[in-house]
């Protein structure tokens, strides 16, 4: 294993204190200017309910080794992982579930990297310290947990193989949903490899959109003005508001992200047959994926969310070479329309051993179920031939 000596560990407020040179220069949602306009339109910070505690690991000559993003919050949303159940278990017990501390990308149910490193430092060396630091801070605020949502492998395999004392944790296993090109050439050719009965529903659904005078237009982050900004947060914040909330991010946010990051974000609207924009889809883009990330609409129109958040993105990945298509958590209705289930993993300490005991046995048990239902999705997608 690789050998760090005299490594300091720091704790930071503001993201602003991680160095700039341990984001990731292609992952849209571990960037600098993502992470930043979190933090300055309060979405995350001192201004809002997820506090940052963000754990640095810096060299005897001051530069930055290692980054582990950290929160710590007295709630669960926006993070698309549920622990309900083990809050109430705390509650029987006479036991404060709050506060916990969450590493994620707010509001982002992505997997992706979770510890940002330095050019040629291993994870594996800095894992050790880095799960040091979450146990002190845990002891120090009287946190119950620490949850890391969506990681990848890497992490997952190092978390759970290296021993660290007073820190064993659990992996949870979920699924989620994802449409990868298989060489379709275009959206008839993804048509042509689909069941017979699947590709006649989907062609019914986008005919019902097109009926309705109905049509669609991208139009790329650096095109976009202040008009289109403030029409599609309209958008979005409708899909709030018709539940009875609030937006968790605000139009500022958006738009800062337009001037920092515009060639990661297009937009696509739907319009109707008078030329109006009634619907939007806000998509995160880098060289191999589209995610599908914001959206909403100020009208009902039958069908229209399928073709806008689905079909739609998978026509454009098809034009841009994008291998893969990300349309956003849940939902049987993505693999009936050619959406592959894949895995995702979920990290867990409790700090209280009998409880962590209890919830290691318990994701145990859970993983088989989620595996049961991994191979009954993959049986159940409507290729002529699933290889997927």
């Amino acid at each position: 294993m690789q050998q760090i000596d005299q490594i300091s560990v720091h704790y930071l407020a503001s993201v602003r204190e991680i160095p700039a040179e341990l984001w990731s220069s292609t992952q849209p949602f571990l960037s600098q200017a993502f992470w930043q306009a979190l933090e300055e339109h309060h979405a995350i910070g001192a201004q809002s309910s997820w506090l940052g505690q963000h754990v640095l690991l810096r060299d005897s000559s001051g530069r930055g080794l290692a980054a582990l993003p950290l929160f710590v919050k007295n709630h669960n949303r926006g993070e698309y992982v549920f622990d309900h159940a083990w809050a109430d278990a705390y509650r029987r017990y006479g036991l404060d579930y709050l506060p916990r501390l969450v590493t994620s990308v707010p509001f982002t149910p992505v997997t992706g990297q979770r510890v940002l490193l330095a050019d040629q430092v291993e994870l594996a060396a800095v894992w050790p310290l880095l799960a040091q630091a979450i146990v002190a801070l845990a002891e120090r605020l009287h946190a119950s947990s620490w949850h890391a949502l969506f990681v990848d492998q890497a992490l997952s395999t190092v978390a759970t193989s290296q021993v660290v004392a007073g820190f064993s944790v659990a992996a949870r296993l979920n699924c989620q949903f994802l449409w990868q090109d298989q060489d379709y050439g275009d959206f008839d050719g993804f048509l042509t490899a689909l069941t017979a009965k699947r590709r006649k529903s989907i062609k019914v659904e986008r005919a019902k959109v097109a009926a309705q005078g109905v049509t669609c237009r991208w139009i790329q982050g650096a095109e976009l003005t202040e008009a289109d900004w403030d029409w599609f947060y309209q958008c979005y914040a409708m899909t709030y508001r018709v539940r009875g909330q609030q937006p968790y991010l605000q139009a500022s946010f958006f738009k800062q992200l337009g001037r920092d990051m515009p060639e990661s974000l297009v937009l696509a609207q739907a319009i109707d047959a008078a030329g109006v924009p009634i619907a939007a889809a806000l998509f995160v883009q880098n060289e191999q994926t589209l995610y599908g990330r914001y959206w909403g609409a100020l009208v009902e129109v039958d069908c229209l969310h399928f073709e806008l958040c689905y079909y739609q993105g998978i026509a454009y990945a098809l034009q841009r070479g994008l291998r893969y298509f990300d349309p956003g958590t849940q939902g049987e209705h993505k693999l009936i329309r050619g959406f592959a289930p894949v895995y995702t993993e979920s990290l867990h300490w409790l700090r209280e051993p009998a409880f962590m005991a209890a919830i290691t046995d318990f994701v145990q048990r859970e993983r088989v179920a989620v595996e049961g239902y991994y191979q009954s999705s993959l049986q159940a997608l409507p290729f002529k031939q699933a290889d997927c």
